[in-house]
Formats: C-alpha cells, structure tokens, sequence
C-alpha cells in the first residue's frame, strides 16, 4: 500500500523491489556524510567531557554530551536508512533525536549569559539574574517534549500525520522565539552594562581578552543554532511532501554543518576559560553568589 503521495508503507519496499523515490525522504542518506557526522560529534563529545572534568563544569559537559549522543543515535538511525530508506525503527531515531538534539545545546548557552552577567555585572541586568536560566530552560524543555511528540507521530503514520507536523512546528517556532528573545536580552544587557562603565557603575576587569574570544563563539554557536532551528520550520511548513524535506545538499549544509560548527564553536569558547571555580585568587562578588546559588540550585 502506499499513501496519497506515492510513498510506500514501512517495510512494504526495499532498495530491490522499490525506487527510493517512493520513500519518505525520496533519497538514500549519505553513507559517508551520515558516519563523518558521527564520528565528528563524537569527538566533540569526548572533548567537552574533558573540558568538564578539567575546568569544573558539570552541566554545561552534561548538556553537551547528551546534545552530541542525541546527534550520534539520529545520524545512526541515517546511516539504517541508507540500507533501507523504508525502516520505521530508523526513521524514528534520526527524526526524533536529531530535531530536539539542539535544545540541549541552547540549554548550555542559556546558563552562560546568567553567568556572564553575574561576572560582569549582576546591577545591569534588567531583572534578576537567575531569571534567566529559570524562564528559558523550561521554555527549552516545552520545546523537547513538542518536537519530540510531534516528531514521533509523524513517524508513526508515515509522515502523513498533519498533526504531528504541526505540534513539531510549534515546538520549533518555540524554540526560535525563546532563542530570538534570548539573543535580544543578551543585547539588551550589552548595551546597559556599556552604559553602566561609562557611567562608572560597572567595571571592565573582567572582560578581558579571554572573556571577549568565549563570548564570540557562544554568539557563532547561537546563530548558528537559529539558523538551523529557522531551517527545520521551513522544512517542516510543507509537511513530508515538501520540497525541501528531499533535499540532502540543504539538510547537511543548514542542519548538519550548523551544529556541528556550533559543538566545536563551544569546545574553542569554552566557558571554562573564563568560569574556573579553582581561580579562587580572582573570583568576584559575583561569582562567589554563582558558586553559592550553584550550591542550593543548579550545579552550573
């Protein structure tokens, strides 16, 4: 049986008996692109793990790695479709784990503004500082759990589920509008804390040359996270009969490249390099409260 599109039900074809054309995707996934990708945030993962253990950052390793296995089980599950562009166990791991895999990855950049304001100065924030993570790591988990029921619903009828395409789109546009909204209060404090220094009610010791390199990759991860997150929308507004779901050149070069640009972007920026609890010698008033609200609240 095959539905209204041409696509064959899963399991009904395979690469011998069906054209790939009648499968959902109307392509093979890249063998050799799918395992680089693999391969790459594996070692992504590897190294965030040592920078964790190496400068003390537990959450932000965490949410890391379980971002790149995420992306690891996806690129897995592209890597099956290759031998078999109709398997349903393969279609479910790669549209599932690599749509919600980057809320794991925004979650890690959320707390990094809470902690450079803290560090640079906690007084030009507009509101309190763990505001920050507390209002958008929810709003990141919301944005899982939709992408993940919509992506597993849509699996589950072949694509065909208009529903499930539409409750993945909210939890994409969610996502965006919450990373949008993210990228205007980082600007926002930006402007109030250049504000504050001229005005002498901040200062800039903080912000030195280390602090300005981890603050310019975190700004190329997030956009680049947008650009992506903004692509899936447009990916997705045409269902799994839209054009652009069957274009593999646009898949790899505005999801795959993307994030996997934005991983290495937080291994060169690490926020180690500035937050090393063990520099006990130069920790501010504001990091001395970082380290106690990650005591009594989240380890960050």
């Amino acid at each position: 049986m095959s539905d209204s599109h041409g696509q064959a039900d899963w399991g009904e074809c395979t690469i011998a008996t069906c054209s790939v054309e009648r499968s959902i995707f109307q392509y093979r996934p890249s063998l050799v692109a799918n395992s680089l990708f693999i391969a790459l945030f594996g070692i992504s993962m590897i190294i965030h793990i040592y920078q964790g253990i190496r400068w003390r950052q537990r959450t932000f390793a965490i949410l890391m790695a379980m971002g790149c296995i995420s992306e690891m089980i996806g690129y897995g599950g592209r890597i099956m479709m290759y031998n078999d562009p109709w398997s349903f166990t393969a279609f479910i791991m790669q549209i599932v784990t690599i749509t919600f895999a980057p809320v794991f990855f925004t979650a890690a950049i959320y707390i990094q503004l809470y902690k450079s304001i803290l560090k640079l100065s906690p007084g030009s924030a507009l509101f309190k500082p763990a505001l920050y993570f507390q209002i958008f790591i929810p709003a990141d988990v919301i944005s899982l759990v939709l992408q993940s029921v919509g992506g597993a619903m849509s699996s589950q009828s072949n694509g065909s589920s208009k529903t499930g395409v539409n409750i993945g789109l909210a939890g994409l546009s969610f996502q965006v509008i919450f990373l949008f909204t993210f990228v205007v209060l980082s600007l926002l404090f930006a402007w109030s804390y250049r504000k504050d220094v001229k005005a002498g009610r901040a200062a800039t010791e903080n912000l030195d040359g280390r602090f300005k390199w981890f603050l310019g990759f975190l700004t190329l991860a997030t956009t680049l996270i947008f650009v992506r997150c903004s692509y899936r929308i447009y990916e997705l507004s045409g269902g799994y009969s839209g054009s652009a779901l069957h274009s593999q050149a646009e898949f790899i070069t505005l999801e795959s490249c993307m994030i996997i640009i934005a991983v290495y972007a937080l291994n060169i920026g690490h926020p180690g390099l500035v937050f090393d609890p063990r520099k006990s010698d130069t920790t501010t008033a504001g990091e001395k409260d970082l380290h106690r609200a990650s005591e009594s609240s989240i380890e960050v």
